[in-house]
């Protein structure tokens, strides 16, 4: 999963923002100190808290300007919204997707959609419950 950044060069260095994200913006001196600053502004930004209700917008498809940059999100971050954005397009609740996943309790849920790293045999389950699940989103 990659969101886009538009850079911008000024009098003091360089700064980005976040296409998608409103609010999603860093700065550096340099190229390369830029790319890791959005690197980690963008993680910081979709890795919400526990008590959000917000749940950030899914990238929008490929941008093509000579100053975008594509930067990708941690894979567990990027799971964690997919299955919200999934959650909440089937209208589902955290305890029935629980029961639907054979999870033991609510809790168990919850720590998938934070930050996780499923077992295949889950990653498994929540494709028959999706079956619009796209790993490929996860990556691209």
């Amino acid at each position: 999963m990659k969101y886009h950044f538009k850079i911008h060069r000024d009098t003091d260095g360089l700064w980005a923002e976040c296409v998608e994200l409103d609010g999603c913006h860093t700065q550096a001196e340099t190229e390369k100190e830029l790319y890791k600053n959005m690197k980690e502004v963008l993680d910081l930004y979709l890795d919400e808290p526990d008590e959000s209700i917000r749940i950030a917008p899914l990238p929008k498809i490929k941008l093509k300007s000579k100053n975008i940059a594509e930067i990708e999100v941690n894979p567990k971050i990027a799971f964690s919204l997919y299955m919200k954005h999934l959650r909440n397009k089937h209208n589902f609740t955290q305890q029935q997707l629980a029961d639907m996943l054979g999870m033991k309790n609510i809790y168990s849920y919850q720590r998938l959609e934070k930050k996780s790293n499923p077992s295949l045999d889950m990653l498994a389950r929540v494709k028959k419950i999706y079956p619009e699940f796209n790993f490929n989103k996860l990556f691209e």
